[in-house]
């Protein structure tokens, strides 16, 4: 296997691409939600953003999973949908992780942090540990491990350190992706339904992992909602069906 740094660039390229999600996409993700849990706290919009990552990544490993037993699909055009199946994890993690900051109040407008923090949730304590260690270094300070980092990556850290941690981060990034994604691959074409079995629950453990990384990063859900995440108040039921008659006329 070759190491990270050997990698064709396009990769990387590849990589950055669907790492990247543009803020008016995350914000109208959450208001959605809020707009159909008008009660619900900070905390349970971050329960749901969890219950719906964990739920569309298990589905995308269990459905790629499930075609190593459709008849007239081998195991080439498993490995082939896999990869498919693995751009829509990453695109997936990404939105994620970038609606959990938003719900903290924390505004990522910069691709590079954004794609550095996703990276490095992904990665879990290695990638924790790479932005402790580059925390300390500029401030001057030692750094509790058991600090909340995500501030750090998304505004806590000068703007030009931001290029060399991640580069760093994503020479570890790719380096285990290509890594986990060969044998998860391998488990998804497995026939015989095992590899939906394989495949779906590689991909929650994985996105557990995410969730569990996204809580150390950022800690407690605030108390309240920014004002970017307001929903605007809905009109009446009775108010809305008469203004729906009156436009048809």
């Amino acid at each position: 296997m070759k190491d990270a740094s050997e990698l064709d660039p396009t990769v990387a390229t590849g990589i950055d691409r669907l790492l990247s999600v543009q803020r008016p996409v995350v914000l109208a993700h959450i208001r959605s939600i809020r707009a159909r849990h008008p009660e619900a706290s900070p905390d349970r919009i971050i329960a749901i953003l969890e219950k719906r990552f964990l739920a569309a990544v298990t589905a995308g490993g269990a459905a790629v999973g499930a075609s190593a037993v459709i008849p007239g699909v081998g195991t080439g055009v498993s490995l082939a949908l896999t990869g498919v199946e693995t751009a829509g994890f990453l695109e997936a993690s990404a939105l994620f992780a970038q609606s959990i900051t938003e719900v903290h109040g924390i505004t990522v407008e910069d691709p590079a942090r954004a794609r550095a923090l996703v990276m490095t949730m992904m990665l879990g304590a290695p990638g924790a540990q790479v932005i402790q260690q580059f925390t300390g270094q500029f401030s001057g300070q030692p750094v509790d491990r058991n600090a909340n980092w995500g501030r750090a990556i998304t505004s806590g850290l000068p703007s030009f350190a931001i290029g060399p941690i991640a580069d760093r981060i994503k020479h570890a990034f790719i380096k285990r992706f290509v890594v986990n994604q060969s044998a998860s691959a391998i488990g998804r074409a497995v026939p015989f339904g095992i590899g939906a079995v394989i495949g779906g629950a590689g991909n929650r453990l994985l996105g557990g992992k995410i969730v569990a990384s996204s809580r150390q990063a950022f800690g407690p859900a605030p108390a309240g909602f920014p004002d970017e995440l307001a929903v605007p108040e809905r009109k009446p039921r009775v108010i809305r069906v008469a203004e729906k008659k009156a436009a048809k006329r």
